[in-house]
C-alpha cells in the first residue's frame, strides 16, 4: 500500500477493517520526511488487530503482520522475501517511495500480490501499480473523491492499470474479503 497527504487516516480507516489472523503480509509506505520520528508504526498499531513492525534491514516478512517503512528509506521486497531498506535518490521527491516498493514487490511476487494506492499529493505508486498489472497481480486505485489528496489515485487510474476503484471504506473489507476467500 501506498499513500502520501491524508495517508494516516487512510490507513486507520483500511487497518481497523481487517480481522486478527489476516493472512498476508501488508507492506506500506507513507511519505514522510527524512528526519521525522518512526512514530507511524505505534499511531497504526492503535487501529489494528495485527502485528505493526518498524523493520530492519534484511527482515523477513512474516503473514498476517503490518511492515511499515521507515522515514527516509526505501523499503524494498528481496528475492529471498525479506525486506532491504535502501537509502537511495528520493523517487517523486520521496524516501520512501511507493513505485519503489511496488516495483521490488511485483518482481518477487507478481499475479499473489495486492497493490493499493492510496492518497498523495503526486504521482508516486503509478508506475509500480502499472507493474503491478504487468505482472498478473491485483491492483486497487482508493477512489479518488474519497481521497484527501486525489492525485496518486488519479495518476494510477490514468496508466489505465487498475484492477478495482473503491471508496476508503470499502477497501479494508475487500480486502479481507478477497485474501480469506
Amino acid at each position: 500500500m501506498g499513500a502520501s497527504w491524508g495517508g494516516l487516516n487512510a490507513y486507520t480507516t483500511i487497518l481497523s477493517a481487517l480481522p486478527v489472523g489476516f493472512p498476508a503480509a501488508i507492506l506500506l509506505v507513507q511519505h514522510q520526511h527524512a528526519s521525522a520520528e518512526n512514530r507511524l508504526p505505534w499511531l497504526l498499531a492503535r487501529y489494528c488487530q495485527l502485528p505493526v513492525i518498524a523493520p530492519e534491514d534484511k527482515e523477513d516478512i512474516q503473514p498476517g503482520c503490518v511492515y511499515v517503512a521507515p522515514p527516509g528509506y526505501h523499503m524494498l521486497v528481496e528475492e529471498d522475501e525479506t525486506l532491504a531498506l535502501s537509502a537511495g535518490r528520493p523517487v517523486h521527491f520521496s524516501r520512501p517511495s511507493v513505485d519503489e516498493l511496488f516495483l521490488s514487490a511485483g518482481a518477487v511476487y507478481g499475479k499473489q500480490l495486492a497493490g493499493v494506492i492510496l492518497t498523495g499529493a503526486n504521482e508516486d505508486g503509478a508506475k509500480g501499480i502499472d507493474y503491478i498489472h504487468r505482472r498478473g497481480g491485483f491492483t486497487i486505485a482508493q477512489s479518488p473523491v474519497s481521497a484527501e489528496a486525489p492525485a496518486m489515485p488519479e495518476a494510477a487510474i490514468k496508466t489505465g492499470a487498475v484492477s478495482r476503484v473503491l471508496d476508503l471504506e470499502a477497501i479494508g473489507p475487500f480486502l479481507a474479503e478477497q485474501v480469506a476467500g
